[in-house]
């Protein structure tokens, strides 16, 4: 398992580098300046200018930038965000939090949602609660998490003015009213991408279950006299949880690039706000960073995926 697990390890750096130099190429090919605003402000003498992008090798070669990046990545230093005037890694960190709570929150959502109501479906293939939920699973992710975001806003916000449809990160107090004032306002967002994960979750739990189900050891099992909860949740969940776990670990990397809309929506100070305005203000630094941490997540959640494999199916070794 160590020897396996290093050894991945290994092949991620390749690939990451991969990443990193189409990734740093499209951008530095994307037309716009970050130095747009000095450039047409008067105020800003010209030799200003041309001192600030020699600073930051703008006017290198895209080799030599990129070369100039990934050093100063392997040592720590993301780079300097040209809009916030501050070290990109500390305007990540400060928005990280808000956004892995969000989404950590409607995963677990997604996960209470799909599982149970999966499993059921598939013991009782073709039955109401089977036609009902698939009909439920089918509207919800048909239904893009912006046209869902603006119907719970529009109901239980303005109209039942239950729950507060602006994000706030800096809400005054302490204690049990301040805990309680973000649950609230987390409420809509976390079940927007939850109920979104859930519904298309719910449909390959369902087909995974069925296809273990009717396989020749489930029946062996039953033959034997245990009972059936024994036999589902031993003998059919846990082997049909392997496809279930690829899907799940594959998409959550997508599920920060999807709250980029929910974000926007409750206006979340997130991972997703902050790449939106870094895109539309050409803040390549923050751009490079953010999407390079997102595809580092696809190829880690593989890594993960691989290894819950072999707690999943003892029969998968690792060598």
């Amino acid at each position: 398992m160590g020897r396996y697990f290093l050894r991945r390890l290994a092949l991620m750096i390749p690939s990451l580098l991969g990443i990193s130099v189409v990734l740093f190429t499209i951008l530095a090919l994307a037309p716009g300046d970050p130095f747009e605003d000095l450039a047409t402000n008067p105020n800003v003498p010209a030799e200003v200018r041309a001192a600030l992008r020699a600073q930051f090798g703008l006017d290198d070669p895209i080799w030599q930038r990129y070369f100039h990046w990934i050093a100063n990545m392997a040592q720590g230093n993301w780079g300097f965000s040209f809009v916030s005037r501050i070290d990109v890694d500390k305007l990540i960190l400060q928005r990280l939090p808000v956004t892995i709570a969000v989404i950590g929150a409607s995963q677990v959502v997604a996960l209470l949602i799909a599982l149970p109501v999966g499993i059921l479906a598939a013991i009782k293939p073709y039955s109401w609660f089977d036609r009902i939920a698939s009909t439920f699973a089918f509207i919800g992710f048909s239904l893009p998490t912006f046209f869902t975001g603006v119907l719970f806003i529009l109901l239980f916000s303005i109209q039942l003015g239950w729950l507060p449809f602006v994000f706030r990160a800096d809400i005054p107090g302490s204690g049990w009213p301040w805990l309680w004032e973000h649950i609230k306002q987390s409420i809509m967002p976390v079940m927007v991408l939850g109920l979104f994960q859930g519904a298309s979750w719910m449909r390959y739990v369902r087909s995974s279950v069925l296809d273990v189900i009717r396989l020749d050891y489930v029946t062996t099992a039953r033959s034997k006299g245990l009972s059936e909860r024994v036999v589902v949740l031993k003998h059919v969940v846990r082997n049909a949880m392997i496809p279930v776990v690829t899907l799940v670990a594959l998409q959550l990397p997508a599920i920060f690039g999807g709250a980029i809309v929910t974000e926007q929506i409750f206006r979340i100070p997130g991972i997703g706000s902050l790449l939106i305005d870094a895109i539309l203000r050409n803040d390549t630094p923050v751009i490079m960073a953010v999407t390079f941490v997102l595809s580092s997540l696809v190829v880690f959640f593989n890594l993960l995926a691989d290894i819950v494999y072999g707690w999943l199916d003892p029969r998968i070794t690792y060598t």
